[in-house]
């Protein structure tokens, strides 16, 4: 388990994560208590902003690729549930 104690939220905890915006087209997801779960990135397709998430599988050292989203909303939402 990953935990990072020195990073501020970029916004507030909503049910039961936290983004912290790492720039402008990439975000970490964790838990309130810092453990990381995944990342969100933004990148654009010839239809607009797309959002993909990835799932940090810590014991494996690699990225799960969850999907790709309209929107910010609904790519965290992945990590809620």
């Amino acid at each position: 388990m990953t935990t990072l104690d020195f990073v501020r939220p970029a916004h507030p905890v909503t049910s039961g994560i936290v983004t912290v915006e790492l720039n402008d087209d990439l975000w970490r997801i964790t838990r309130p208590d810092g453990e990381v779960l995944g990342y969100v990135h933004r990148w654009q397709s010839a239809a607009g902003a797309r959002y993909q998430a990835k799932r940090m599988l810590q014991r494996q050292r690699r990225f799960l690729p969850l999907g790709d989203f309209w929107s910010i909303d609904d790519a965290l939402d992945i990590f809620r549930f």
